[in-house]
């Protein structure tokens, strides 16, 4: 027996070994993924005392949002290529580390560049730990009712992330003041860190073929970081302007070329051409760059509509966002009970249909408008919608991928939310600014976030109708169950 030689063929990551802890790695992906929602909005609320408190410009304020949404959505190709390349958890720690640590220092900072820094190092981070999660949920939840139910928990703590950081964010504004709008990310990031290091497999990394693509790494990362950078500056650069124009137009440019060294390139790409072949791919970015942008300018539009028309302070306007996360979550739910059972095409459009109609209502907004009318009844319609269709979309974006392509696949979702989120802002926020003109007055102000929410649901209704170019074949098990590979 001492001559012979024994081999064992390496586990890939999809599999999970004896040790994993399936409930705890949904905890960690659900925490993780709860508090980079919750990001995205939780710093909004306090920006006039953050302002105030370091003595940021009014231009430089902006920056406090921009930097983040600059390095997140930049990188997150990067991150979710890194993730397939050198390991999910691996990946996972070292994003989990940074975004702590850059939050922690975020609310020490003494300064307006200490801060904005501390924004852009959050950004990585989320750029890291965003991709290799959802991947992780997607290699370890593989078929059946648990995998139903592990994307309903994310879509269900996707979405309330983002509605209660409002919440959070007023309420830690008013009560403890705007440092803790950073400091509130730290004790997350370190509860997600002990959830992956005692729950989490270590696997070996399943893409390692090849060199690293790093001329593509380059082209995608510059070229999507100035997309978003032309973007979020529309709200002080007119879309027709030379600055906005020659940003996009570089932008553009970088991203055809990408485009040309992933098809060209004998390396290993940062993203495989015939990744996109799949319908289902195709789609589901594309649904979720138009629910982003709906969602995001949806947060941006109430919230001004109750403090700058109907008057409410900050900490009740958090407040009042409490039932959009509980209708989330409550969609949620109801997806997980119908998802073995209904098609996943059917959700997502029931769902873009449903939000359709909440945002129709919002439209209906008015300068001597209550709170139980114009907000409370469509909040509740359109989150429930969105909670519907949240879970069953980044299940079928990541179903159809080879066990390499996970987390390529992961952060191409991220992404489109992340750009649609960007589009979506800026550009329902120059239709509503050009409506209301230079007025202040409540009636003006209505007006134009009456339009912006009645063309977030002219998009919605077009998402709903998205939902159908999914193949008819596309039943529950498309969403239960991930193909074998990709073509």
């Amino acid at each position: 027996m001492s001559g012979m030689k024994t081999t064992q063929a390496r586990k890939p990551e999809s599999v999970a070994r004896p040790e994993a802890r399936p409930g705890l790695t949904l905890a960690a992906v659900a925490v993780v993924q709860f508090m980079v929602s919750l990001d995205l909005s939780v710093v909004n609320v306090g920006l006039p005392r953050i302002g105030s408190g370091l003595g940021f410009s009014a231009v430089g304020l902006t920056w406090v949002i921009h930097a983040y949404a600059l390095t997140f959505g930049g990188l997150l190709l990067l991150g979710g290529k890194a993730a397939d390349r050198y390991g999910r958890k691996r990946v996972l720690l070292l994003g989990l580390g940074l975004f702590g640590l850059a939050s922690l220092l975020g609310g020490l900072a003494q300064e307006p560049g200490h801060l904005v820094a501390a924004r852009a190092a959050q950004g990585v981070g989320a750029a890291a730990l965003a991709p290799a999660a959802l991947s992780l949920l997607t290699t370890t939840f593989t078929a059946g009712r648990a995998r139903v139910r592990a994307f309903g928990v994310w879509s269900a703590t996707n979405a309330a992330g983002g509605a209660l950081g409002v919440l959070i964010g007023g309420l830690l504004t008013e009560y403890a003041g705007w440092r803790w709008v950073m400091f509130v990310n730290v004790p997350m990031a370190a509860c997600a860190l002990a959830l992956v290091l005692r729950g989490v497999t270590a696997s070996p990394p399943v893409a390692r073929a090849g060199r690293p693509d790093v001329l593509g790494a380059v082209l995608a990362t510059a070229g999507l970081t100035l997309l978003v950078f032309g973007v979020v500056r529309t709200d002080g650069h007119a879309w027709t302007s030379p600055a906005t124009l020659s940003t996009l137009a570089v932008s553009a440019a970088l991203l055809a070329g990408f485009v040309v060294v992933e098809r060209t390139t004998r390396r290993d790409p940062l993203v495989r051409p015939g990744l996109f072949a799949h319908r289902t791919v195709s789609v589901a970015n594309a649904y979720t760059l138009l629910v982003g942008a709906v969602m995001a300018s949806s947060f941006y539009f109430m919230s001004l509509y109750l403090q700058r028309v109907l008057g409410t302070g900050p900490a009740l306007t958090g407040l009042e966002f409490l039932p959009f996360a509980l209708g989330a979550v409550a969609g949620s739910v109801l997806a997980i009970k119908l998802g073995y059972r209904v098609a996943p095409r059917t959700l997502l459009f029931l769902g873009g249909l449903l939000a359709s109609a909440g945002f129709a209502w919002f439209g209906l907004i008015s300068p001597d408008g209550t709170y139980l009318v114009d907000v409370l009844g469509p909040s509740i319609i359109a989150s429930v919608g969105f909670g519907l269709c949240l879970g069953p979309v980044v299940s079928i974006a990541t179903a159809g991928v080879a066990p390499g392509e996970t987390g390529t696949a992961s952060a191409l979702l991220n992404s489109s939310r992340q750009i649609g989120a960007s589009l979506g802002l800026a550009a329902l926020g120059t239709a509503a600014h050009d409506r209301t003109g230079h007025a202040v007055t409540t009636e003006a102000l209505n007006d134009g976030y009456a339009l912006g929410l009645t063309l977030g649901a002219v998009i919605l209704a077009a998402v709903a109708l998205l939902a159908l170019a999914l193949p008819r074949g596309t039943g529950p098990a498309s969403w239960a169950e991930p193909a074998d590979g990709a073509a």
